[in-house]
């Protein structure tokens, strides 16, 4: 090999590795992402998931927390990973709700009894009329950042409501 293209291959090469470390250092990383939204909006957006799940018969997943979370940063990119991301979008509504530090929206958790305090990520889950399914009382999404993708999914299939015409115990109906 020349000379000459040798040095345009390093120059690619240099480009390439170049651009690549501009994108590495551009990715989000979870302690920057926003998910939760201002607390203050927290009776509207439920109100419009209902609204939105009685429409296309959906489920609502109420998931307390917030941006500091780092477990519940871990449960947002488990929800929109791609084996999840499917199950989610087609089966549920998803709110996040605002605790700030513990310290707002702390009603509507007591509402359903779930004891924020204890540890967030917390989830309720909703049926389409806006009826009280699911609660978890016993932080059990707290550690999410040491547990598997596979248990957010456990907990979607499980949840989800069942299909006309299928049984509950039916992974893919």
């Amino acid at each position: 090999m020349n000379f000459v293209k040798l040095l345009a291959q390093n120059a690619r090469m240099a480009a390439g590795l170049a651009a690549g470390m501009a994108l590495a250092s551009a990715t989000v990383h979870p302690a920057d992402r926003h998910i939760y939204p201002d607390p203050s909006e927290a009776r509207s957006d439920l109100a419009a998931a209902i609204k939105q799940a009685g429409e296309t018969h959906k489920r609502v997943i109420v998931d307390f927390g917030g941006d500091w979370c780092g477990d519940c940063q871990v449960l947002d990119i488990y929800f929109h990973n791609a084996e999840n991301r499917p199950i989610l979008e087609s089966n549920f509504i998803l709110v996040h709700v605002n605790v700030g530090r513990l310290d707002e929206n702390l009603d509507i958790a007591e509402k359903w009894g779930i004891p924020v305090t204890t540890g967030v990520p917390a989830l309720a889950v909703l049926s389409d009329t806006g009826k009280l399914l699911y609660g978890q009382r016993g932080g059990e999404f707290k550690t999410m950042r040491r547990m598997e993708s596979s248990a957010v999914t456990k907990f979607l299939v499980q949840w989800r409501a069942p299909k006309a015409g299928c049984s509950m115990m039916a992974v893919n109906c």
